[in-house]
């Protein structure tokens, strides 16, 4: 099944923003459109009908978003590359 990908994103944004009221709705024609759950309004079209990778590429851009994990090796490099650049 080719909607895996977009089944997966949405899994993904529901849990960065801590609810299940996130899903997708697939066309006849192939075509994604992300939809939101609410209390008061049991449907609302979050997106216009895109394409797969367009679908997948809107969804892990929507929504919160989870901070980058750095390490202390990586604050370190970025040190050592600042200090490069003024030299």
């Amino acid at each position: 099944m080719r909607s895996t990908r977009a089944t997966g994103a949405i899994e993904r944004l529901n849990t960065r923003a801590e609810t299940k009221q996130y899903s997708m709705v697939r066309t006849s024609s192939e075509l994604f459109f992300l939809v939101q759950r609410t209390a008061g309004n049991p449907v609302e079209k979050l997106s216009e009908p895109l394409p797969l990778d367009e679908f997948v590429a809107f969804v892990n851009a929507y929504g919160p978003q989870k901070p980058k994990r750095v390490s202390k090796l990586d604050v370190a490099f970025e040190k050592q590359l600042v200090k490069k650049d003024k030299e």
